[in-house]
């Protein structure tokens, strides 16, 4: 969803605190959530009923756009407002047309939208953009949650939640400028909700399966019970098959936070997090939460026994805000903890290593870490990115590699602020197989402030997104403040 911890279940209603309190007639306040699902979804909510206004789409003059080359390089690439406005848009993934390195698509949480869910694609390289709002079911309406997607063959995919439970896709041809009517991908299968989608598609041209699309999600049940379901499609959205990957975990355990990856020949692995809901404010805040992975062999039909990738403690929630934990020094923003994985793909001498980004509370900062197995998930060995010296905050992880075998992190990072308030945007790389990673590259122009989210400082959504482009482009995508308000801002670095 508009990627938030929580959304309205009835047994939930009795432990959100007062929604009167949290939204004003001017501004969209924090959405103070005590629940294991999406929050953006009970703003959205809120929004369509009239309780939020979010002001007027006043376009930004945008900045200049990416660049494909540099001499010399290294650079990082110019700063790019990819839709402005004065509306707040978050939670914001891209990714690169394999048929087409100009082709880029990314979504967000897009409060411009009446349905919350807002996608954009450039021919050019991330110098222009069109916009499009998804469109939802008949009677329907959209929750957020964008996922974003190329095949082999060019053609462009877009899914979201929407509010029958479902998640639901759209299908362009001409890199959006038309697009398919919408159709259901995921039904609910524990009868109330569906969260935290994530598409990936098979774009190996080695793979058993090229071309088959794939979308991880939690499954809620209305007493909160949840489990992690991967969908496919064999035939680019026609018809579907959900497998269940992990067993219902019974409250106050909770699945959540999924992500997927695909290996060479087809393989398929799902991430996730796993908590316990004991913490000391009756959520997984402060809690050491589990990363586990599970992987198919069969095109996503069955999955292994899931199995644990590390364990990492969850930053706090010291005003019982943040069902996950919240971003230290603020009231009331949330921050997630997704295990974002990625598989070497190339033909080089790390060729199948798997690397998932994760942060972990030291007790005093959350620290970006990478964990990496070179035998298919036996073993793992965790590696910090930034160096010792870098104190601030560090969260909202991507990570991706390269054809060349080069892993590229990216995360928002708070060292340049003594108070450990505003975070920028940072990259770092591992050129050997995540023994080491280079100097941390800062990608932002200038710094945010999470209180100026358009939220009051209470939803920046739940995460970034980096892609590569060619062989040494990394594209970053990040929530982005400077203007005033969550932008999905596009940046970047060539090596």
């Amino acid at each position: 969803m508009t990627k938030s911890s929580c959304t309205t279940s009835a047994l939930f209603l009795g432990l959100l605190l007062s929604l009167a309190t949290l939204l004003n007639a001017q501004t969209a306040t924090s959405p103070l959530e005590k629940l294991p699902y999406s929050g953006g979804v009970l703003m959205s909510r809120a929004i369509r009923a009239g309780r939020v206004h979010l002001g007027s789409n006043a376009f930004l003059s945008p900045e200049l756009p990416p660049s494909e080359t540099c001499t010399p390089a290294p650079c990082v690439l110019p700063n790019i407002d990819i839709f402005p406005s004065s509306a707040p848009v978050n939670e914001v993934p891209v990714v690169v047309n394999p048929k087409n390195p100009k082709q880029l698509m990314s979504g967000a949480n897009d409060y411009n939208c009446p349905n919350t869910q807002g996608f954009y694609n450039s021919n050019d390289g991330g110098t222009t953009w069109s916009h499009f709002c998804m469109q939802n079911l008949s009677g329907a309406s959209g929750l957020g949650d964008p996922g974003v997607g190329y095949d082999l063959k060019g053609n462009a995919y877009i899914t979201g939640i929407d509010s029958t439970p479902a998640i639901i896709f759209q299908k362009s041809k001409n890199n959006g400028k038309t697009w398919s009517a919408p159709a259901i991908a995921v039904t609910s299968t524990l009868g109330n909700l569906t969260d935290k989608s994530w598409l990936q598609i098979d774009t190996s041209p080695t793979s058993r399966w090229p071309n088959w699309l794939y979308i991880s999600v939690t499954q809620f049940a209305s007493n909160n019970n949840s489990q992690i379901s991967v969908s496919h499609s064999t035939n680019g959205g026609t018809t579907w098959t959900t497998a269940a990957v992990d067993s219902v975990q019974v409250y106050p355990n909770v699945d959540q936070f999924s992500d997927l990856a695909i290996t060479a020949d087809g393989t398929v692995y799902v991430t996730w997090q796993r908590c316990t809901a004991n913490g000391p404010t009756g959520d997984c805040g402060g809690t050491t939460a589990t990363m586990v992975f599970s992987k198919s062999n069969d095109g996503g039909n069955t999955w292994s026994k899931p199995a644990t990738i590390v364990k990492a403690a969850l930053a706090p929630d010291p005003n019982g805000c943040c069902f996950y934990g919240a971003l230290p020094v603020t009231s009331f923003e949330r921050v997630s903890n997704i295990p974002v994985i990625a598989v070497d793909n190339s033909t080089g001498a790390h060729k199948g290593n798997l690397y998932v980004a994760y942060y972990k509370w030291t007790g005093t900062q959350m620290k970006m870490m990478v964990a990496t197995s070179k035998n298919g998930g036996t073993t793992w060995t965790s590696k910090a990115v930034a160096p010792p010296s870098a104190k601030g905050d560090q969260f909202f992880q991507w990570l991706n590699v390269s054809r060349k075998g080069v892993v590229g992190v990216s995360w928002d990072d708070r060292r340049n602020d003594a108070t450990d308030t505003n975070y920028e945007s940072f990259a770092a790389f591992s050129t050997n197989g995540g023994v080491s990673f280079t100097k941390n590259v800062k990608l932002s122009a200038k710094p945010s402030n999470p209180n100026n989210d358009g939220f009051g400082g209470g939803f920046l959504g739940d995460y970034s997104g980096n892609f590569w482009a060619g062989v040494n482009t990394l594209y970053v995508t990040y929530t982005d403040t400077s203007t005033g308000v969550d932008q999905d801002f596009l940046g970047g670095y060539i090596r």
